[in-house]
Formats: C-alpha cells, sequence, structure tokens
C-alpha cells in the first residue's frame, strides 16, 4: 500500500518505474562495424534509451567485428564507450564476456566503456536461480579448425605478442584471418549445407555436458546467431537454452523478469 502521505496515482507510478528497473538485459553479436553504419546508431539509440531501463546489462561477446588491441582506433568504439559509461553512472552494472572477435578487449577498454569484464563461462545469480552465461563459441566443438584456432588465440603469451606489434602490422593479421574465414565458410555453404548448419552450431552433447558441469537449468549465449528459446533434457532435469541474436540486419535484446524471458528483435 501507499506510504503515508503519498497518493495513490504517484505511488503507483513510482512502483511501475522500479520495477521496470528490476529486468536484466542480454545482448551479443553486435558486430560494430563501419561498414554497417546503422548498427552502431541503433546501438547508441538502445543505449541511451532502453538500457538505461534495465537492473544491469550483460554484453555476451562480439560487440565488435574485430579488435587488435585496446589501442584499435575507432569512433564508433570510443562512442560506445562513451554510451556504455553513461549507463553504468546511470546505476546500471554493465557486464561484459569476450567473444570471438573481440577476445582481445582489455582492461583500458573496460574502464573507458564503465564495465567488468566476466570469464568465459560464468554462472550469475538470476532471481535466486543459478544461470550460466558464455559467448557460445566453446559449444561449437564441430568447428575443430575453429577449436584450435580458439586455443592457439586465447593463449596469453600468443595475446603478448600479438599486442606488441605494431598497430599496421596487427591491421594486416586481422584482415587476413577475416578473409580467410569468410572464405572458409562460403566454401561450406557451397558444399554440403547441412553439413555447414551442423558445424556452425552448438554440439548438442556438449550444451547437456555444460548444464551437468555447472549445476544449472538456465543457459544463455550468443555466437551462433540462431535466436530461439529451447528446452531440453539434461541430468534429469528440465533445462533451458536461451540464444541472442546478432545485430546484422536488427538489434537483439532478451529481457527477464521474475515470470519468464523476453526474447525481442529492435527495427
Amino acid at each position: 500500500s501507499p506510504p503515508p502521505g503519498e497518493g495513490g496515482a504517484a505511488w503507483r507510478r513510482r512502483q511501475t518505474f522500479y520495477n521496470a528497473r528490476m529486468t536484466p538485459f542480454f545482448i551479443s553479436d553486435l558486430h560494430l562495424d563501419p561498414s554497417r553504419p546503422a548498427i552502431p546508431v541503433l546501438c547508441l539509440a538502445f543505449l541511451q534509451r532502453d538500457a538505461l531501463q534495465a537492473d544491469a546489462l550483460y554484453i555476451l561477446g562480439d560487440l565488435f567485428e574485430a579488435w587488435i588491441g585496446d589501442d584499435t582506433p575507432s569512433a564508433a568504439a570510443d562512442a560506445v564507450a562513451d554510451a556504455l559509461h553513461a549507463v553504468a553512472d546511470a546505476g546500471v552494472p554493465v557486464y561484459f564476456i569476450r567473444g570471438n572477435r573481440d577476445f582481445l578487449v582489455g582492461d583500458d577498454y573496460a574502464r573507458r566503456a564503465g564495465f567488468r569484464i566476466l570469464p568465459d563461462p560464468s554462472v550469475i545469480d538470476l532471481y535466486g536461480r543459478p544461470v550460466l552465461l558464455q559467448h557460445g563459441d566453446l559449444l561449437c566443438t564441430d568447428d575443430v579448425a575453429y577449436q584450435q584456432f580458439r586455443t592457439q588465440t586465447r593463449d596469453p603469451a600468443f595475446q603478448a605478442q600479438f599486442l606488441a606489434q605494431p598497430l599496421a602490422a596487427r591491421i594486416a593479421f586481422a584482415q587476413k584471418a577475416r578473409d580467410a574465414s569468410q572464405a572458409r565458410q562460403s566454401e561450406m555453404k557451397q558444399g554440403d549445407r547441412a553439413q555447414f548448419e551442423t558445424v556452425t552450431d552448438v554440439a548438442p552433447a556438449d550444451v547437456e555436458a555444460a548444464f551437468i558441469r555447472y549445476g544449472v537449468d538456465t543457459m544463455i549465449h550468443g555466437h551462433t546467431h540462431r535466436p530461439a528459446i529451447h528446452t531440453i533434457h539434461a541430468g534429469g532435469r528440465e533445462c533451458t537454452r536461451i540464444v541472442l541474436g546478432d545485430w546484422y540486419e536488427q538489434g537483439s535484446v532478451l529481457r527477464v523478469t521474475p515470470q519468464g524471458w523476453t526474447l525481442e528483435s529492435l527495427a
């Protein structure tokens, strides 16, 4: 009931605002890049409006199409850092899990953007329930070549050696790796389409193993660009796997309330 001295209508408006803030948002795979200028604009609009109504904001990797170090020259990255810091300054904590495209995001950019970097994977408490968060590429074990590349590039010694190179050399390496990845995917698509879909999606056995290993019944991840809410059985329990959408053609946001999940598209 309204506290003494506060009218019912004013109290209801205030409660509506507080309830709206009790909603964490989850996004991933924005792949911000100058070649798609509309998406940074959409991202900034989301951060300056919608994100301020969240209880917390979780970014589950691939915020950027490519990241070659925190000295990466990018006007979009600078603008997003300012917008993210404004979200954090408004009292909405921001968390980030590195993706396969921006695994080199470091502490310097984290400070500029006002977010906390979480390990991949991480377990958080969500309304009293443990929930597993990850980018999602660790679940795609049928893509053996990628997993080998991932192991190499996550090696601290490799990263230190790479980041010590001049900026021009890092840009050239990243472009070469990107071209090779696109050529490989194009070749796979032209071959066995069913095999391509299998290789680039999660491996069911690894999904089930992750549920059992972490003792959770809810998992949220991105990476595969196949937004959906799946119900599976793992370890004798009914479990929920939520896949976030990419931002190539539109935005994709998961909003969570005590009543359930809402996976939305942003025009």
